[in-house]
């Protein structure tokens, strides 16, 4: 009986048993997480389009279009050749502004920005959307602790000039903060750039949008 009992007791011991067990948890670990990621995803998709969607509403105000900001946007490909996304902001057909993000290297890392441009080349609004600079110094370049992003407002490469397209530290046009010039500086490349990336688009990004309709089906043979 004992010898029965050992020998019932070491199958479960055995590097196959083992193998298999832990390739059913395995399983399971796998099957859970995609079900989880199916169940999330739309959710996730959702809100990350809200907060976009607001976001845009800071640089394309609603009161110049009245279309879906999120609906067909546009992808060109900047000096770098990285593609850019554009919304734009419709008046019927007419485009009446774009927004799009671009990034300036900041002293903790990027700096992620939105920005806003009317047809004529004027900036509507800038906001930054994310950035790992120094809390309670290079912070202020967030709308929610300083006003120092809305300088940029109504700006254009015309003005100021180009080359004061700076920080007063640089001999520009733009405050920099006490004990911080990195981090603003990086604001008013990144800002600037988006301003010569729309000269160098202007037509494609300002042409009239186009409604397509589908082609009429051709009669049936008799």
């Amino acid at each position: 009986m004992t010898g029965a009992r050992d020998t019932g007791a070491g199958w479960r011991e055995r590097i196959s048993y083992q193998a298999l067990l832990l390739g059913g948890f395995s399983l399971l670990a796998a099957a859970l997480l995609t079900v989880g990621d199916l169940v999330t995803r739309d959710p996730i998709a959702a809100r990350r389009a809200e907060d976009l969607q607001a976001s845009l509403s800071q640089v394309l105000p609603p009161a110049i279009h009245d279309n879906d900001l999120l609906a067909a946007p546009l992808t060109l490909t900047d000096e770098a050749g990285r593609p850019r996304t554009v919304y734009r902001a419709l008046r019927g057909l007419q485009v009446t502004g774009i927004a799009f993000r671009t990034s300036g290297l900041g002293y903790a890392g990027p700096i992620d920005i939105l920005v806003g441009i009317d047809a004529e080349g004027r900036v509507l609004g800038a906001r930054v959307l994310a950035h790992a600079e120094t809390p309670g110094l290079g912070d202020k370049i967030e709308i929610a602790r300083d006003d120092w992003i809305l300088a940029f407002d109504g700006r254009s490469l015309g003005d100021p000039p180009l080359e004061r397209w700076a920080v007063a530290k640089d001999e520009g046009d733009f405050d920099q903060f006490t004990g911080a010039t990195i981090t603003p500086r990086a604001v008013v490349d990144a800002i600037k750039g988006s301003l010569l990336f729309f000269a160098a688009h202007r037509d494609t990004l300002t042409a009239a949008a186009v409604i397509t309709e589908p082609a009429p089906e051709a009669p049936l043979p008799r």
